[in-house]
This record gives C-alpha cells, structure tokens and sequence, in this order.
C-alpha cells in the first residue's frame, strides 16, 4: 500500500493520527528542546522520565485494589513528575555540587519505588505500555491532550520570551535585570515533567529523549538566537518525524526507531561537516 493514499484513507486511521501526533510533538520538541539544550539541562528530563514510573506503579496500585478507584496512570505519572522536577530543581539551586547524585537517586528510586507497587499490585499490568508508547496507537483523545499543551508551552515560550533567552544564555545578566531566574528555571523542569510524560506515554520515552536533544542540537550549527533555534528545531522535528514514519511503512519497521535513527543520522552528518 502506498503511503501518501493511506494517510489521508478515512479506513486507516492510525496512520492519520501518527501523523498529526508527529506535528503536535514536533511543536514541543522544538520549542522546550531548545530551552533544554541552551541549558544543558537533557539529563534533568532524562532522569523524569525514567522516575515517574514509581507514580505509574502507585496509581495502577491503588487503582486496582479500589483505594482510588479508576486512578488514571498518567495522572500518578504527572503528579510523581511534578514532585521529582520541583526536588531536582530545589537541588539545583540550593546545592549544585551534589546535583548529579541526587538525580541519580530519584532515577533509581522512582524506578524501584514503580517496581515495588507493581510487585503488589494483584493483577497483571505491564507498565511498558505507559513507558514505551507507540505513536501509531495513539488515540484522538491523546492529539487534544498535546494540542492543548501546545498551545500553553506556545503562550508561555512567547509571553515570557525575553525572560526565558535572558536566563537561558546568561544567568547573571538576567538578574542584574530584576528578572526571577530561580522561578523560571523551577517552571520550566515543571513544564518539561509534564511534556515528558505525555510524550513518553504516546511515542515512547526513547523517542522524547532522542527527540528533546537532536533536532535542537542540529539547528544549534545555524540557528543565531534562541528563537530561530525554536522555529528551526520544530521544523527538523516535523521532517525527521515524516521520514520516520514513511521509511517505517515502507520497510515495515518500528516506527518510533525509525524517528531517532533519521534524527541521530542527520545530526552526525552535520556534526561530521562542522569538524572538517
């Protein structure tokens, strides 16, 4: 089946919503990816994303033994988000020389505390479900969640655009300038916990991670300023997103992989160029 006829049939829908999901993604890779990559703060969202599985197993536990009935995962998985950010961000600003092991420590233990829960949860879950999402699943329901947080990492990012390059390229400067760092830097990892969680939940958190570093790191070679690396960062994250998916139909291959793979290929060719 060729793939341009099958993304607009009414009869497959699936393709349809992996590539809307991919558009909606690409929005928030570009935009917050650009931020995590001028602040070197990757590892920050690398450790939520692997913590918040101690909130999936706390929530499927109390969900399926009715302490709270119909618990939703994600909401345990936001909520756990939320609370491992507003630690590491507290750490970060209070005690910098012992930054590394404390995200190392709420890495481990909301994995193990996810485990622990699971363990004695008395049905079977799997809660590789909710850690490796495949966007090829993702339902109409899930494109109005990222549409909507689109639109608030939109309003946010250019409502506060001035305050966010400042603090992002020279701390010191900003502060000078009466601009509240501290506060942006804590709701940024807020925002970025959230987005992670919704986006590791619906494409899979190999492909978030990959996804929040490459196409931003790609356009950092020609980007001038934080905005153009916004704009460019999106746009890449649209195309790798699109040759993903039609090299995945074409070569019937997983389609989140695929994702990264072109990502991650053409982010060592431009950084093979800039070496020469």
């Amino acid at each position: 089946m060729n793939f341009f006829t099958e993304l607009f049939n009414p009869s497959v829908p699936f393709i349809r919503n992996a590539f809307i999901a991919s558009l909606l993604s690409s929005v928030l890779f570009g935009v917050l990816g650009s931020i995590v990559s001028v602040k070197r703060i990757a590892g920050l969202a690398g450790a939520i994303s692997h913590a918040v599985l101690g909130g999936i197993g706390i929530a499927l536990f109390l969900s399926v033994n009715k302490i709270i009935p119909n618990f939703p995962p994600i909401l345990g998985a936001i909520i756990f988000a939320v609370i491992t950010a507003i630690i590491i961000a507290f750490v970060s600003l209070k005690a910098k020389q012992r930054e590394d092991t404390v995200i190392n420590a709420l890495w481990a233990i909301g994995m193990s505390v996810g485990v622990v829960f699971i363990a004695k949860t008395p049905e079977y879950v799997d809660p590789m479900s909710y850690l490796f999402g495949n966007i090829l699943l993702i339902s109409n329901e899930s494109l109005i969640l990222l549409a909507i947080l689109d639109l608030i990492v939109l309003f946010l990012s250019i409502r506060y655009y001035r305050q966010i390059e400042a603090s992002a390229f020279d701390e010191e400067f900003a502060r000078t300038r009466g601009i509240n760092t501290d506060l942006i830097f804590v709701i940024l990892l807020i925002v970025t916990a959230i987005s992670v969680v919704l986006l590791q939940t619906f494409v899979g958190i190999v492909m978030v991670i990959a996804m929040l570093t490459l196409p931003s790191g790609t356009s950092a070679y020609f980007s001038k300023n934080l905005s153009g690396m916004m704009i460019s960062s999106t746009a890449l994250s649209i195309l790798f997103s699109f040759s993903g998916l039609f090299l995945s139909w074409q070569l019937n291959l997983p389609s989140g992989a695929m994702v990264v793979i072109v990502s991650g290929v053409v982010f060592l060719l431009f950084s093979l160029i800039k070496l020469k």
